[in-house]
C-alpha cells in the first residue's frame, strides 16, 4: 500500500512550491504587449523588487534562469582578460567562476570547501596582493545551494575596503533572496544576481540583476556589450519592449506580481523570521536523528547554515534510498546531493538536501519531517529518537 496519493510536496531547493495565488494570476489569456495593464504592471514591479533586495539601485529583468543572470552580470562588467576573484563554498561558486573563465576572464579561486563560509581575511590578503588592480570583480555566493553554506557578505565588503581595492562586489543571491537576510545597500554590494524560482515563488524563467552606480559606471567603460545582455535600457527603458529586449515574459510577470504582493503583505522582515524559525525546526529534528545514528548535517555551526536549504548526509547509498522511498510512499520529494560528490562516484548516493524556501509553513515542514522519520524507520536507517518532538518545540517557540 502506498500513501503517496494526494497533493505532492516538492521539498527541493528550487523550483520551490508555487502559491495558489501565483498559479491563479498566471492562468489567464495572453495580454496586449504594446499598451494597457501589462505596462503598468511591469513598472510597478521594479520598486517592489528593490524592496526585496533592500536597494535603491537599478534592476534589470531577463528572460533567463540563474545561469543567464550570472552571464548578464559578467556581460556588463567583466571584459576579456579582466581578473575575477571567485570565492567558492560549494558547487555553484565554482560554476559561476567557470562561466567567467569561459567568457575570457582570468579567474583566481579561493576555495573554502563545502562546509565552511568565506574567510574574509583570505579575501583581503588576495586583494592586497593584486597591486595592479587587475581584479575587476569579487564573486561571492551568499548561499550555495549545493552545500547550504551561508557566507557573511558584509565581512567580504569590509575586506575589499580594508585592502583599498576598487573591485566590484558581485553576489549570487539565487538561493537566498526572500529567505535569508540580505541587505544589498547596507552591505555595500555592487551587483546582486537572483532568480524567480526559489524565494520569489514563481516558475523558473526570470533572472534579476540589481546593480549600483559603481557597477553602472563600469558598464560605461566596457568596449562591447551584447545587445541582449546589456542592462542599460532594461533598467531605464525609453519604450516598453526595452525592459526585455523584445517580447515580455507576460505570464511570469503576472505571477511575480502576485508573489511580491504576498511578500510585502507579510513584510520582508517577517518573511525572514518565518524562514529562520522553520529552518531551526528542521535542524532540531535532524540533530535529534543524528544522535547515535547515521544522519549528519553538512554544517556543524548553525550560524553558517542557510535558512533556505539544508544539506545532509547518510552512508551511501542510503540517501538515494531515502529519497526514493519518500517519493514513492509519501509523495514527498527531497533534493539530490548536488555537487557533494561526482555523480559517477558511489558516494554521490550518500547526500541529499531539504529545501525550505518561499511558500512554506509549519504544517508543510512538520509533515515533511514526519515523512522523513517514517522513511528512516522503514529503511532501518539508524537514527536517534525525538526528531519530530524537537521540531514541534521550535515551531511552538519553546
Amino acid at each position: 500500500m502506498t500513501l503517496a496519493h494526494g497533493t505532492p510536496y516538492l521539498a527541493i531547493p528550487g523550483p520551490s512550491v508555487m502559491p495558489d495565488a501565483v498559479l491563479r494570476a498566471m492562468h489567464r489569456a495572453s495580454p496586449n504587449i504594446y499598451a494597457g495593464e501589462l505596462i503598468e504592471l511591469t513598472e510597478g514591479l521594479i520598486p517592489d523588487l528593490r524592496r526585496v533586495a533592500r536597494t535603491q539601485h537599478h534592476v534589470a529583468i531577463y528572460i533567463a534562469n540563474g545561469h543567464g543572470a550570472w552571464e548578464a552580470a559578467f556581460a556588463n562588467t567583466v571584459g576579456h582578460g579582466d581578473g575575477v576573484l571567485a570565492l567558492a563554498t560549494g558547487r555553484f561558486g565554482h560554476g559561476w567562476a567557470e562561466m567567467a573563465e569561459r567568457l575570457g576572464a582570468e579567474v583566481s579561486m579561493l576555495d573554502f570547501g563545502k562546509a565552511a563560509p568565506v574567510d574574509a581575511a583570505r579575501v583581503e590578503a588576495a586583494l592586497r596582493a593584486d597591486k595592479a588592480h587587475k581584479i575587476k570583480a569579487v564573486l561571492a555566493t551568499h548561499v550555495d545551494t549545493s552545500s547550504s553554506v551561508l557566507s557573511d557578505i558584509a565581512s567580504i565588503r569590509a575586506a575589499i575596503d580594508a585592502a583599498g581595492h576598487p573591485a566590484l562586489l558581485m553576489v549570487d543571491c539565487i538561493a537566498s533572496l526572500g529567505c535569508d537576510v540580505f541587505e544589498m545597500d547596507a552591505w555595500g554590494v555592487d551587483v546582486t544576481v537572483a532568480g524567480s524560482q526559489k524565494g520569489l515563488m514563481v516558475p523558473a524563467g526570470l533572472g534579476f540583476v540589481f546593480f549600483s552606480e559603481k557597477a553602472a559606471a563600469r558598464r560605461r567603460e566596457m568596449r562591447i556589450v551584447s545587445p541582449y545582455w546589456d542592462w542599460t535600457l532594461r533598467a531605464a527603458p525609453d519604450v516598453f519592449y526595452q525592459y526585455f529586449c523584445g517580447t515580455a515574459p507576460t505570464h511570469h510577470l503576472y505571477g511575480l506580481r502576485a508573489a511580491l504582493d504576498m511578500i510585502h503583505a507579510e513584510g520582508i522582515e517577517a518573511v525572514w523570521a518565518r524562514h529562520a524559525r522553520l529552518a531551526r525546526a528542521i535542524w532540531a529534528a535532524c540533530e535529534a536523528w543524528s544522535e547515535g545514528g547515521a544522519l549528519r548535517l553538512n554544517l556543524a555551526n548553525p550560524a553558517h547554515r542557510s535558512h533556505a536549504v539544508t544539506s545532509l548526509g547518510l552512508l551511501a547509498p542510503k540517501a538515494s534510498d531515502l529519497r526514493a522511498w519518500l517519493e514513492a510512499n509519501t509523495g514527498v520529494t527531497l533534493g539530490i546531493g548536488l555537487g557533494m560528490a561526482d555523480p559517477a562516484d558511489p558516494a554521490w548516493h550518500g547526500f541529499f538536501r531539504i529545501g525550505h524556501m518561499g511558500h512554506v509553513n509549519a504544517h508543510m515542514v512538520l509533515g515533511m519531517l514526519g515523512a522523513v522519520e517514517a522513511g528512516l524507520g522503514a529503511l532501518d536507517i539508524p537514527h536517534g529518537t525525538g526528531g519530530l518532538s524537537a521540531a514541534a518545540r521550535v515551531v511552538a517557540g519553546a
